[in-house]
């Protein structure tokens, strides 16, 4: 291992180098004594830049690290020597730091802690369960794992949190339970503190609620995070289509989306808006756009209500000469 100190003054950053050997499924390419550089990006093999975007799970495996791609494609990276547990603790760092970035996550930590989780099933994500860094915030509890399935729990949509022996079950509103625990001396002040961030939270969620004043058709409100109030959103709501308005300083448009179920689709519609944060314009861009972002790329793979939200879009209205009467007629059909 090598380390290089780049940059000066507060602008210095260290970068290690390790030297391994490492091998590319797809295209069987084995190179030896390589060069090897993690950085919050991703990390570089040679010539060859993997993006974290790119990798759906980390797997340490005697002494070496298996990189899975989404792609199908498998890295092997081996010949580490004595620096290996160095490596693949500074490569999980980096990749769950990288995570929680693609969660829009602003706040400082409460409390970080590694632990067991268990994630549940739905009809859009698989079960999982494993060990990974668990970490509590003022709005959300984080668990990231060695995996792409990194999620973030918006307390404000939690119905109970119970602490029972060495785990904590958290329970959204959709009747989904999220497990986390087994964090040794840590386990019960976190369960203690993540009641109190969820009861604070849901409170002043409510007071911002009820501070918000709508004007037809838009009549269901919601906030993007409850720590953004004075940014919020609008929901016209109808048997099966809805239009939600931007109150931002860009209102630029009125979004559409169809849906089967009302309900089902009011619960995904906040948790996206709360998932995407400042970053709204993750729920508009064509796919074509947001492959070219790796960070945009994460966060709506890492949001089950993002991508629910996305699938359902019916397009969106510019605001012009004929806005109102074309959203009339999209409310009426």
């Amino acid at each position: 291992m090598v380390i290089c100190v780049i940059g000066e003054g507060d602008r210095m950053e260290i970068i290690m180098k390790y030297s391994a050997c490492y091998f590319i499924q797809s295209i069987n390419k084995i190179e030896e004594d390589a060069a090897i550089v993690i950085d919050k990006e991703g990390l570089t093999l040679g010539n060859t830049f993997v993006d974290y975007a790119d990798i759906m799970r980390l797997r340490p495996v005697n002494h070496r690290v298996f990189l899975d791609l989404f792609d199908g494609d498998s890295i092997e990276i081996s010949m580490l020597g004595f620096s290996y547990d160095g490596f693949y603790e500074e490569l999980m760092e980096s990749f769950s730091s990288r995570s929680l970035e693609a969660l829009f996550i602003e706040e400082n930590a409460i409390m970080s802690c590694e632990g067991e989780y268990e994630l549940p099933e739905t009809e859009l994500t698989p079960a999982e369960r494993g060990r990974g860094k668990v970490m509590l915030f003022p709005d959300s509890v984080c668990i990231l794992p060695q995996t792409s399935h990194a999620v973030r729990i918006p307390l404000c949509f939690t119905v109970n949190i119970q602490l029972d022996g060495y785990l904590l079950f958290v329970t959204l509103r959709t009747g989904e339970t999220y497990m986390v625990g087994r964090m040794g001396y840590d386990t019960k002040p976190f369960a203690e503190r993540c009641q109190s961030a969820a009861a604070k939270t849901v409170r002043e969620r409510e007071s911002l609620l009820k501070q918000i004043k709508t004007e037809e058709p838009f009549l269901h409100p919601g906030l993007f995070r409850t720590c953004q109030e004075e940014e919020f959103w609008g929901a016209a709501l109808r048997k099966d289509r809805c239009a939600v308005e931007l109150y931002t300083k860009e209102q630029a448009a009125t979004y559409l989306y169809s849906f089967n179920q009302q309900q089902q689709f009011l619960y995904y519609l906040e948790e996206a808006m709360e998932a995407v944060g400042s970053h709204r314009a993750i729920i508009f861009l064509p796919e074509d756009q947001l492959n070219e972002n790796p960070l945009y790329r994460m966060a709506v793979h890492r949001s089950r209500a993002v991508r629910f939200l996305r699938e359902r879009s019916a397009g969106r209205l510019i605001h012009s000469e004929k806005h109102t009467e074309k959203l009339r007629e999209f409310l009426e059909e």
